[in-house]
């Protein structure tokens, strides 16, 4: 069947962001977490789609059913590796998806220049691989790669 990675993310500029690697993973098995909005929607049209909850800034209710969806949707895909560029909607499926072995990916987005997100400090403890697209994000950090701009 193939290697099998799940992409999470908010809709908008997150989204923007991991669609600008789907040539790397063209040969994949693709299945997109975002939200039910019309841009994620439009621009996902021939994709595997799961739509998660939101909103997701701080909302706690939405983070927990946001857990009980990872851990749903990771069960029964059982992907090879999780990728996301943000925002709350990545940690819940980071972690399940740790528990669960897949290896997991963060691109930190393109505007931090010298400051964390709060999702990339939550999850970067984490992550096999964290992506910066800054130099100075290197400092920001620990183990982070810097990529340079996907854009």
């Amino acid at each position: 069947m193939g290697k099998k990675v799940l992409l999470v993310s908010s809709s908008g500029g997150h989204l923007t962001h991991l669609l600008k690697i789907i040539p790397v993973f063209k040969d994949w098995n693709r299945t997109w977490v975002t939200f039910d909005k019309e841009d994620a929607i439009s621009a996902l049209n021939d994709e595997q789609l799961i739509f998660a909850h939101f909103p997701t800034n701080r909302n706690i209710v939405n983070l927990i059913r946001n857990f009980f969806l990872a851990i749903k949707v990771i069960k029964k895909l059982k992907p090879d590796l999780i990728i996301s560029s943000g925002a709350g909607v990545a940690v819940p499926f980071f972690y399940v998806g740790k528990l669960f072995g897949a290896k997991l990916v963060y691109i930190e987005v393109f505007d931090r220049t010298h400051a964390a997100t709060l999702t990339g400090r939550m999850v970067h403890p984490i992550t096999d691989k964290f992506i910066v697209q800054w130099p100075s994000m290197t400092s920001v950090y620990k183990h982070a790669k810097n990529f340079g701009s996907i854009f």
